[in-house]
């Protein structure tokens, strides 16, 4: 029996690695997570896909195995778009709050920036960014695979809900009539701008097999 072939994923959210896990498993793939002493990789990009794709050549490069990476964040139309890349780091210059979460920070200034805005002008989308590299030094290596999804919706006026992480306390989805936070894993995955990314991911490894 074929010794499944090692893939990083380019995070330690050990609940990413659960949700990618069995998928991958079907193209010869034992995920794993980034090692605990791996350094962090410095996200210089300007978009979803170049910040993605610095990750992923990153580790792939580093320890010589297939990785994937993802970069995310959420766009608001009334903000132009922001804070887009800067998402995971919007409120760094924002005062902190003792006992808050880098999350709620965030959460806090977005609300803040929206101060005012109509409901009907609140509409926003979460983005992902998903990218499949081999390590540059392999010779005969696969193309890079870069996919992505997004996730329309609109940013509601106070948090609600307990699940999820990031801005989805705030992000409505209008199908359900829910935030990100207040559905299930399930839910969400089949909703939201990362399950769109790793659906498309999965075409693309399934056509390259077929």
């Amino acid at each position: 029996m074929t010794r499944p072939q090692t893939l990083i994923l380019a995070t330690r959210n050990q609940g990413k690695v659960k949700e990618l896990r069995a998928p991958l498993a079907r193209f010869g793939f034992d995920v794993q997570s980034l090692p605990d002493d791996f350094p962090e990789v410095a996200e210089t990009g300007s978009t979803f896909e170049e910040n993605a794709l610095i990750k992923a050549h990153a580790v792939a490069d580093a320890l010589l195995v297939p990785a994937v990476a993802d970069d995310s964040g959420i766009e608001v139309d009334a903000l132009g778009g922001a804070p887009g890349v800067y998402s995971a780091r919007y409120s760094l210059d924002w005062p902190e709050v003792e006992g808050e979460s880098t999350d709620e920070r965030n959460n806090r200034k977005l609300l803040a920036a929206l101060e005012g805005v109509s409901a009907e002008k609140r509409t926003a989308r979460f983005r992902c960014c998903m990218a499949l590299v081999y390590p540059s030094s392999w010779e005969n290596r696969p193309e890079d695979v870069v996919v992505s999804g997004s996730w329309e919706g609109s940013i509601v006026e106070k948090p609600s809900g307990s699940n999820g992480f990031g801005y989805d306390p705030l992000f409505l989805d209008p199908a359900s009539g829910r935030t990100g936070a207040e559905l299930s894993r399930e839910e969400k995955m089949a909703r939201s701008h990362r399950g769109k990314a790793l659906e498309r991911l999965l075409e693309v490894l399934t056509s390259r097999i077929a």
